[in-house]
């Protein structure tokens, strides 16, 4: 019998309400090699995953979002470590920048465009950045209410 458990991420695809087309990401060093994400982190006991999409976004990024949608459930199992990722995505809008101070480990937060997204293909975290982007340009997102957190007191 297997100990197997998925990590639990958050991820928000956020595009530029001053540029459109240009997405929110974070340059970021993963084990000694430089690369780039959307705002994204683990989901923290206690909170919703609106809550740890939300929480991580401010903390990498220093911009408050709104969460328009649910992008849906992506997994992914990374060949340089062998842990697969269970992320829920989410689609967002900026609303305010609050603070330009970054997480331990992100050098900058910055709007990317498609076009040179795919030109740093290499360069990203995982598949699963431009297959976000590619999902939010494509499709719908759905209703946040899609993802339900149910107390314990309900």
């Amino acid at each position: 019998m297997s100990n197997w458990s998925p990590h639990i991420t958050v991820a928000t695809v956020v595009e530029s309400s001053e540029q459109p087309g240009h997405f929110l990401l974070v340059h970021e060093e993963d084990d000694g090699l430089m690369v780039y994400n959307q705002p994204a982190g683990h989901w923290d006991q206690g909170e919703t995953l609106v809550e740890a999409a939300l929480r991580e976004t401010l903390e990498e990024t220093g911009w408050r979002v709104e969460l328009t949608g649910y992008l849906g459930c992506y997994s992914y199992t990374s060949p340089r470590n062998g842990v697969t990722y269970l992320r829920h995505a989410f689609a967002g809008k900026p609303v305010e920048q609050v603070h330009n101070e970054l997480d331990n480990g992100i050098v900058a937060a910055l709007w990317l465009d498609y076009d040179t997204l795919c030109a740093k293909r290499e360069q990203m975290r995982s598949p699963m950045v431009i297959r976000l982007i590619e999902d939010y340009q494509t499709r719908e997102p759905a209703p946040l209410e899609l993802v339900a957190h149910i107390d314990t007191e309900s």
